[in-house]
């Protein structure tokens, strides 16, 4: 790098690089090497939440994750592909959660007005989301491996048409979003090192929670692989793969 010649950047407006939009209270703004060509393994993200969105289950096959909590709350849920559990970590201003490479997670803000900023050990992070897992896997795959009514997966996942990034969509209708959450189940929690992983959330119901809270009530048990099964894809970016331009 050549710090004397007149391309080189030390500023960057992160306001002008909108990496998603869903509406103007969720959205994520971004800075990587494109944008700021002196910056050296590492990258950002500018995430603003309104309650109850969700920042949907992905992972990051290049790059680590740590989220700071600016203001508002949230949860950040991973899973720990070693130890085959789901975690909840909340966090407030102040805080932050940290999500090794490769890990599946996701994160959930529980206020208005969340602000939260995600750094990467990368130069320009890469993402897999679950809409695209959800949406280019055949239903008669999923059907089939799972034994399930091939049907009626063709007809759950018929309306992820695109990435989702931000969720719920904004076309979703309110009943389902709440029907799905509201019916799911209540199962004992997870600890971690003797101690509750999510104490905020998970400890005892919720019979007047919102929707959004009684879906973090539920932590069935999940597996995932380790990261080093996520592998850039070697010549090109196939639909379904996220490098942040």
């Amino acid at each position: 790098m050549d710090y004397t010649a007149p391309t080189t950047q030390f500023f960057f407006d992160m306001n002008n690089k909108m990496f998603y939009k869903k509406d103007d209270r969720n959205y994520i703004t971004q800075v990587g090497i494109q944008q700021l060509n002196t910056l050296g393994n590492t990258s950002l993200l500018d995430i603003y939440l309104s309650t109850g969105n969700v920042v949907e289950p992905h992972i990051h096959q290049n790059a680590s994750e740590l989220v700071y909590c600016v203001s508002g709350a949230a949860v950040v849920s991973l899973i720990n592909p070693f130890t085959n559990e789901l975690l909840n970590y909340p966090i407030k201003p102040g805080q932050v959660a940290n999500v090794p490479q490769g890990w599946w997670h996701y994160e959930i803000a529980t206020v208005d007005n969340t602000h939260l900023i995600a750094i990467f050990d990368a130069p320009t992070p890469e993402a897999i989301f679950g809409s695209d897992i959800l949406r280019l896997t055949p239903p008669s795959i999923l059907a089939h491996t799972y034994c399930l009514d091939e049907a009626k997966v063709k007809d759950t996942l018929a309306p992820i048409r695109n990435t989702v990034i931000i969720g719920p969509p904004s076309d979703c209708p309110t009943g389902q979003v709440q029907s799905g959450m509201t019916n799911a189940p209540h199962q004992a929690h997870h600890t971690h090192h003797g101690h509750h992983a999510n104490p905020s959330v998970n400890q005892g119901h919720y019979p007047h929670a919102q929707p959004w809270q009684r879906m973090l009530q539920s932590q069935p048990q999940a597996y995932a692989y380790p990261p080093h099964a996520y592998q850039q894809q070697p010549h090109g970016q196939p639909a379904g793969f996220w490098s942040f331009p």
